[in-house]
């Protein structure tokens, strides 16, 4: 069985990525609703001080990236952390992994579905607020059947998405550094702007914390990596290395070109694309237009590869029982649990109707960050022999992601509690189910 924990006779998915598509795969997820449009919020929470917060963010992003590789390096299985909470803790955590983890991606594959929408209609519309939610579900059902075809499709159509996002952010920098060596570096001054510098910092890193965990997608997709061991180590810190670099670089010229104000202040549909109103004001013809064509391809990307990672935490999700065992089929191909897709489509779209950004990647926000922590506490729990880093990188991680998570708005992380509470109870219902069937 390769290694999975369902029952004896379920089917296994084929070992299809190397370290190049692996790579490729966590760019897909990180490259995208983060850059393009979550640092447009975070800029309005804490000023010019949001480059602090990507670099603190990428920190601590790094520890969890850590603690991700070395575990599934060890257990190669899709499920991440799910997988990880049953081996190393216990049902109970390991459930509560996989109940945060849908919540979380499944929040932020509609953030990034209503930020490619936003793009779109900032340069079609000039931010016509109309069309952003019907934009945002088409592009959710069309990536669902691009995932449904199959891995290997989605990993040829998931290279070249990258490829258009990076190539656009470098234009970006290009373009927006002239601009910000014309400023004097005026928009950079002062670099804390709120009377309480802890709060503001604190929660705009809890929020770029969550631009950086598209890594997880190649801990998720552990069962369908040739060399695991070898293979998702050097994958993520490769993906993590690459995008700590890029989403600083961003931040600094964003904001010292056209300053926070104007890359935060954005109305109607244009809320979700502020590097396009920032391009706007480069000297460069169609730089808008240049922008809002990578965006589109970087939402597509972590649209493709959030739903492949849903989908294969609620397959494990099924084999366990912890969902209804319908969730784990596979096609005649072995290759895809097209029904665990086609669920995870439909929640996606209902987020979708939310219509609002800042509240769905908020919510993303919080509840991967207590994923995270679960991530840590197991990875403490790795055996001597199969630790590839230190225990205290995991240690730093396990402190730091509950510290950040309650740093959100109350609106957020009550609500966010109290969906937990109900994942727990779902699960306590389904063990005595269970038992009961025995």
């Amino acid at each position: 069985m390769n290694g999975t924990s369902g029952d004896r006779g379920a089917p296994v998915l084929s070992r299809s990525l190397g370290v190049g598509g692996s790579v490729m795969m966590g760019l897909g997820s990180i490259v995208g609703t983060g850059v393009f449009v979550s640092i447009g919020m975070a800029t309005g929470i804490a000023g010019p001080s949001v480059i602090l917060a990507v670099m603190l963010a990428a920190v601590l992003a790094v520890c969890n990236g850590m603690s991700s590789a070395q575990l599934a390096a060890s257990h190669a299985v899709s499920g991440g952390t799910y997988e990880y909470g049953y081996r190393y803790l216990n049902s109970w955590l390991g459930f509560t992994a996989g109940w945060l983890f849908l919540l979380a991606k499944s929040a932020s594959a509609a953030t990034a579905a209503l930020g490619l929408s936003g793009y779109l209609l900032g340069i079609v519309t000039r931010g016509d607020v109309a069309y952003l939610v019907p934009v945002a579900l088409a592009a959710v059902g069309v990536l669902t059947i691009v995932v449904l075809s199959g891995l290997r499709r989605s990993n040829t159509m998931n290279i070249a998405i990258v490829s258009v996002a990076l190539g656009s952010l470098l234009f970006f920098l290009f373009a927006g550094t002239q601009l910000m060596a014309e400023s004097g570096g005026r928009h950079l001054r002062p670099f804390f702007q709120s009377d309480d510098r802890a709060a503001s910092i604190f929660h705009t890193t809890a929020l770029m914390f969550v631009a950086y965990t598209g890594y997880g997608r190649i801990a998720t997709l552990g069962e369908e990596v040739r060399d695991p061991r070898r293979t998702i180590p050097r994958a993520i810190l490769m993906t993590m290395v690459v995008t700590m670099v890029l989403y600083t670089a961003v931040a600094v010229v964003g904001v010292g070109a056209v300053g926070s104000e104007t890359l935060s202040g954005m109305q109607g549909a244009e809320s979700a694309a502020p590097l396009v109103v920032a391009a706007r004001r480069f000297h460069v013809p169609r730089a808008a237009l240049v922008m809002a064509v990578g965006a589109i391809a970087a939402m597509l990307g972590v649209l493709l590869n959030l739903i492949l990672g849903l989908s294969r935490v609620l397959l494990a999700m099924g084999r366990r029982g912890d969902m209804p065992h319908v969730v784990a089929r596979l096609d005649k191909t072995g290759s895809t649990p097209y029904v665990a897709v086609i669920v995870m489509g439909i929640v996606v779209a209902l987020l979708v109707l939310a219509g609002d950004v800042k509240t769905t990647w908020s919510f993303s926000a919080f509840t991967v960050l207590i994923y995270y922590g679960i991530t840590n506490l197991a990875a403490l729990r790795l055996p001597k022999e199969q630790r590839l880093y230190p225990a205290w990188i995991a240690v730093v991680g396990l402190v730091g992601c509950p510290f950040l998570a309650f740093w959100m708005d109350r609106s957020i992380w009550a609500p966010g509690l109290g969906v937990i509470a109900l994942g727990l109870l779902w699960h306590a219902m389904a063990r005595r189910l269970r038992g009961r069937s025995r």
